[in-house]
């Protein structure tokens, strides 16, 4: 397992946010401890941004322009989503070599869409680094998972209609962003209502699985959120840390070439969540 990190990522906060630094700090000081090969990113290119990104975004979050209370501008986070994104490229980049990573990076992404900054994301790491794999490695198929407890819409947003693509997600609903209601052509989803337990998430997952194994991915891109965990604090739903072992595992057992970016995930057991996942995958 390679782990994907510069400590670059925690250098912007805003007071109140729930993004904060100490979220992913935490989860690689846990996870120094352990015996893990560890890599640094670097930034994506404006290329990279383009294939999932209009102008407009590239131009929005390098200018400050166009954000809101939760998406707030500093002063240097075009840089630093570069740097975010990078860091899913390098992921994926390893996955393609056999060597299953997690990007342990920040700002997240998953709900970035093609036109537009919202929800914490700027630009939308794991659709960047998915389309990477489709256009330079010639890949003909790649699926995302995004198990994170809010709706990845950015990323349905940009592989809405797409072949080569098959996108699904578990998420709680109702919740932000409020999509994510119903199967969408190539974009598969299981909106579970608030207190749903690890079992009912893990038939969700499982049924989600099976259709990932039917498109026959090359690549398995995972969007991995911790915010479905019971004490999370911006959220309603009711897994354990435990529940996250059993993802891990679950990942593991389709045989795919796999990598994570880590999206949400605000509770302060944020770090034993992500290490019970990366033991067990």
């Amino acid at each position: 397992m390679l782990l994907i990190h510069s400590p670059r990522c925690l250098e912007y906060s805003a007071a109140g946010h729930p993004e904060t630094p100490d979220r992913v700090r935490s989860t690689v000081a846990l996870l120094h401890k352990s015996n893990y090969v560890w890599l640094n990113p670097e930034p994506c290119t404006e290329a990279d941004i383009l294939r999932v990104h209009a102008p407009t975004v590239l131009e929005a979050v390098k200018n400050g322009h166009y954000f809101d209370a939760d998406t707030p501008h500093f002063p240097n986070i075009y840089e630093l989503a570069c740097l975010s994104a990078g860091g899913a490229i390098l992921a994926a980049q390893k996955a393609v070599e056999g060597q299953p990573a997690i990007s342990l990076m920040r700002p997240p992404g998953h709900h970035a869409e093609r036109g537009r900054v919202m929800g914490f994301c700027y630009f939308n790491n794991i659709a960047i680094a998915a389309a990477k794999l489709l256009a330079e490695h010639k890949l003909p198929r790649v699926a995302i998972l995004d198990f994170d407890c809010h709706h990845g819409n950015g990323t349905e947003d940009i592989f809405f209609g797409n072949p080569q693509v098959l996108f699904a997600s578990l998420h709680q609903s109702p919740c932000y962003p409020g999509t994510g209601l119903e199967n969408r052509d190539n974009c598969l989803n299981f909106p579970l209502p608030p207190q749903t337990e690890p079992a009912v998430f893990l038939k969700a997952l499982e049924q989600a699985l099976e259709k990932i194994r039917a498109f026959q991915p090359a690549v398995l891109a995972v969007s991995a959120g911790f915010d479905a965990f019971r004490h999370d604090p911006i959220t309603e739903m009711a897994l354990e840390i435990e529940t996250y072992h059993e993802i891990g595992s679950r990942l593991a057992q389709t045989g795919l070439p796999t990598f994570a970016v880590l999206e949400g995930g605000y509770a302060r057991q944020l770090a034993e969540c992500v290490e019970a996942f990366v033991t067990a995958w």
